[in-house]
């Protein structure tokens, strides 16, 4: 019976103790600390709340009232602000711009009639007329024996794919320009790294080699607008590419002028590829369709062109592509460097 007492008591205890803390909670909450207001009148009840005299100061002292009032408002507006900070920079993170390696934002770039530019691959003043009137037909004669080597690897190349392509021009120009944009890659990066190790100038065919490259990635993304490779194509894109991408290279570190003949063979080969694009569009057996936008913007065309518009400008720049390596090559095999002929940058 007296251990039933006991434990009554304890109980009772327990109890009376926890409503001593629910009221000195709500006695501490009903104690605000903040500026201009006035403080709360029953001090002898607030500094009786439990957990509030270990803090090491009276509240019935009116500096260290005054202190506690001014750390707790300080404290208060230090955790406001830091939680505006925290959420003004989690509603703006979809808001925030792409920036650039300059670490700006990059600038609103509008056309001419004010509307927005709506292409990410290439800028307005990257855009231009593509010079028609150059001479399609010319032909480098294979005199010397590292003339005749190049134009026989660029031969034996050429078979295999007019087989597999046969009269199916738009898919033959996407592996064309797959593998056209792979040289100009190449050459530059070997040039850059040439120009660092020997602390020297390139004389800007650092710049020409990888805007041809770029050029020719424009136009595989102009007959991507036009058509989409099958499965079996893309397979062919990744085998074509890994083989000449690594034979090119090897080709360059053993002899520049030797990798340049090729890509000047290469490119009259393309050329006359797009001839026979053209005629076949002449004699109607492809639909001559409109010319996609991003070929309107890019080589400023007239806004009612069509593809056969498209081709001749396309054609046009791989003319000019095997006129600047021919010229490359044949700079080297007079036994100069290129660093001391300066490119034709923006030759297209």
């Amino acid at each position: 019976m007296s251990r039933h007492i006991s434990a009554m008591k304890f109980s009772g205890i327990l109890l009376k103790q926890k409503l001593q803390l629910v009221q000195s909670k709500q006695v501490y909450q009903a104690y605000k600390f903040v500026n201009n207001i006035q403080v709360y009148t029953d001090q002898q009840q607030v500094s009786n709340i439990p957990g509030l005299r270990g803090f090491g100061f009276s509240l019935g002292n009116s500096s260290s009232e005054a202190r506690f009032r001014s750390t707790m408002a300080s404290n208060k507006e230090k955790n406001d602000e830091e939680k505006t900070s925290d959420n003004n920079d989690r509603a703006g993170d979809h808001l925030k711009g792409i920036v650039s390696y300059w670490g700006v934002n990059p600038p609103k770039i509008t056309t001419k009639d004010g509307s927005p530019w709506r292409w990410n691959c290439f800028r307005p003043w990257e855009t231009y007329k593509a010079d028609t009137t150059i001479d399609v037909t010319k032909h480098h004669k294979a005199t010397t024996l590292m003339d005749k080597f190049a134009y026989g690897i660029v031969q034996s190349l050429k078979y295999p794919t007019y087989m597999f392509f046969q009269r199916r021009h738009m898919c033959h120009a996407m592996l064309l320009e797959t593998v056209a944009a792979v040289p100009g890659m190449v050459g530059g990066m070997l040039l850059h790294c040439k120009s660092l190790r020997r602390f020297e100038h390139s004389g800007g065919w650092i710049k020409a080699l990888l805007e041809e490259a770029e050029n020719e990635r424009m136009h595989l993304m102009t007959f991507l607008e036009l058509s989409q490779p099958r499965w079996y194509e893309r397979a062919l894109v990744f085998a074509v590419q890994g083989l000449f991408f690594n034979g090119y290279f090897v080709a360059y570190l053993v002899s520049p002028k030797l990798a340049h003949r090729i890509v000047g063979y290469l490119e009259e080969e393309a050329v006359n590829s797009y001839t026979e694009f053209l005629i076949d569009l002449e004699k109607g057996l492809v639909e001559n369709r409109p010319a996609p936008a991003i070929a309107i913007d890019y080589w400023r065309l007239p806004p009612e062109s069509t593809l056969k518009d498209v081709v001749t400008v396309i054609r046009a720049d791989e003319a000019h592509h095997r006129d600047l390596n021919h010229y490359a090559s044949d700079i080297q095999c007079q036994g100069n460097e290129l660093k001391d002929f300066p490119a034709p940058i923006g030759y297209h």
